[in-house]
């Protein structure tokens, strides 16, 4: 089945593709949730007449992900945590936490777009990125200390 994308899905295409996935998937999933519609000749005449809009909306938000890309590249996170003998830690420090104190820097961003491959379980300094967009990706250097007592 063709169904134009109304968003960019990263693993499928941009805003405004055309694409073929499988019947169900696009009855199931895409078409319910509005992340896109059947391609159709009116929907495909509705997305030519609609393209400028969608091409200038997708070039807004990218330099909007630019600008904030570029505000959290040299923004230090630290996160105070509890450790017990040798410095070890007690649990460990994840993408929320790592979101919460982006927003207490007056930032908010969505801790799904953190990119932690695993839970970070010991103290030091950690390159993280942030993907804001499939375009705009920022790194954050993020610090893990002992609490202090």
């Amino acid at each position: 089945m063709e169904v134009i994308l109304k968003e960019t899905i990263p693993s499928l295409g941009k805003a405004g593709d055309i694409v073929k996935v499988a019947n169900g998937y696009a009855r199931n999933f895409l078409v319910p949730k509005g992340k896109a519609i059947v391609s159709s000749k009116k929907n495909l005449e509705q997305l030519e007449r609609q393209r400028a809009l969608i091409l200038a909306r997708a070039a807004k938000e990218k330099e909007e992900f630019e600008a904030l890309a570029g505000q959290l590249v040299g923004l230090d996170i630290t996160i105070p945590v509890k450790v017990g003998e040798e410095d070890r830690l007690y649990g460990s420090v994840t993408s929320m936490d790592i979101g919460d104190a982006i927003g207490q820097h007056g930032y908010t961003v969505d801790r799904r777009k953190i990119r932690l491959d695993e839970p970070i379980k010991s103290l030091g300094e950690y390159e993280v990125p942030v993907r804001l967009s499939p375009d705009v990706t920022a790194s954050l250097t993020v610090k893990v200390v002992p609490e202090e007592a």
